[in-house]
């Protein structure tokens, strides 16, 4: 694992692990969750960088600043937007790359693949019960407020910002979006990705929902069948 930074901030960096023998095609990014908050780091990636890596995958597990370490808007979308850019300048694939994100992260994915004029362009996206609708977040108090302190305000006050960071006012995007939830999710309601999918077939887009058997941290956990749902489905969205 080497560590790589694309800016001085101390949450700007990422670390990439290449497998020690032969490298299946493309690159994958981890987006951490933890409702964009500085409590939780790229710490929760690393299990699943792991398991990736020992299945033949370049994975790069990204950091960026979070809510109570210089993130908010615009910071923690200038920073997975240049996280992920960076890739462009190391020894991986940049012309196939999927972004695995889960729950924040799923949002932050999402939103990554409809940003316009990337570097490197994401090839798929998973999200993990994904935060795919900024707005329905801030509404329904999810995470404590979590939107609100992301955003610096309510939809209503701030409308051009969530026009620009609510995966769900990008619909469709060019990639095809993998979503995976658990109705069972206590965190992230499941209606989180159904709203979005639904949102995205309607605009034209390229987005699934798979129904998860465990609950909201199944889903990052190598061991659990929610995991392997997302393992399955990589060669197809890395094949664009």
């Amino acid at each position: 694992m080497i560590t790589h930074r694309y800016g001085a901030h101390q949450s700007q960096f990422g670390e990439l692990s290449i497998p020690a023998g032969q490298r299946r095609a493309g690159t994958i990014v981890i987006i951490h969750g933890g409702f964009w908050r500085a409590r939780y780091d790229l710490s929760l990636g690393r299990p699943l960088a792991a398991d990736l890596v020992q299945r033949g995958y370049t994975v790069w597990n990204l950091e960026y600043r979070r809510i109570g370490d210089g993130g908010g808007w615009p910071m923690t979308f200038d920073d997975v937007a240049a996280g992920i850019d960076l890739l462009a300048d190391l020894d991986v694939d940049p012309a196939h790359v999927v972004a695995v994100g889960h729950s924040a992260g799923g949002h932050l994915a999402a939103w990554a693949a409809g940003r316009g004029e990337p570097r490197v362009a994401l090839t798929g996206v998973v999200s993990q019960a994904g935060v795919l609708s900024l707005v329905r977040c801030a509404q329904e108090g999810l995470g404590d407020g979590a939107a609100l302190d992301l955003m610096g305000g309510s939809a209503d006050e701030l409308p051009e910002q969530y026009l620009r960071g609510d995966p769900l006012a990008a619909v469709p995007i060019s990639a095809p979006v993998l979503c995976v939830h658990a109705r069972a999710d206590e965190n992230v309601p499941f209606t989180q990705s159904v709203g979005y999918v639904e949102a995205a077939d309607a605009a034209g887009g390229s987005a699934v929902l798979q129904e998860a058997s465990g609950d909201h941290f199944t889903l990052i956990d190598p061991a659990s069948p929610d995991w392997a749902m997302v393992v399955d489905a990589l060669p197809g969205l890395l094949a664009g």
